[in-house]
């Protein structure tokens, strides 16, 4: 399956469903969606980007192991909790900020959003990782 064709489309096939799995993840909130979905579109992407292209182009897209993507994305996701701990509110409890990057320009931050980017690195790290694996073997 490996054709000229697909090798020319997938990349940016690829690179837009990964875009798209980042504006699902950042909608989450208030839209169907999230880390979990989000994470799956983008593991996708990159299976899809290894069935083209092969297993090698794709470690050199990630730049980290999938396993140490996996694990940094668990770290995140129960990092998101203490900051509800330091407000003296049950663990993983919602918290809003609005940091000023600007004079006027206020950018709103969340742990539910910490949460979410943490549930969509472990999802990219172990589909691809399984994925990998399974291109590898064949």
């Amino acid at each position: 399956m490996n054709t000229l064709i697909l090798r020319t489309i997938v990349p940016i096939l690829t690179s837009l469903m990964v875009i798209y799995s980042i504006i699902v993840l950042l909608s989450g909130h208030n839209q169907p969606g999230g880390g979990f979905i989000g994470g799956l579109i983008a593991a996708s992407a990159f299976a899809l980007y290894g069935i083209a292209c092969g297993v090698a182009p794709v470690r050199r897209a990630l730049y980290f192991h999938p396993i140490s993507i996996s694990g940094f994305g668990m770290f995140l996701a129960a990092l998101s909790g203490f900051p509800s701990l330091y407000e003296h509110v049950p663990y993983l409890t919602g918290l809003w900020w609005f940091p000023e990057i600007a004079k006027g320009v206020e950018v709103p931050l969340s742990t539910p959003l910490i949460f979410d980017i943490g549930v969509w690195l472990v999802v990219v790290g172990s589909l691809v990782s399984i994925a990998l694996a399974l291109e590898e073997k064949v």
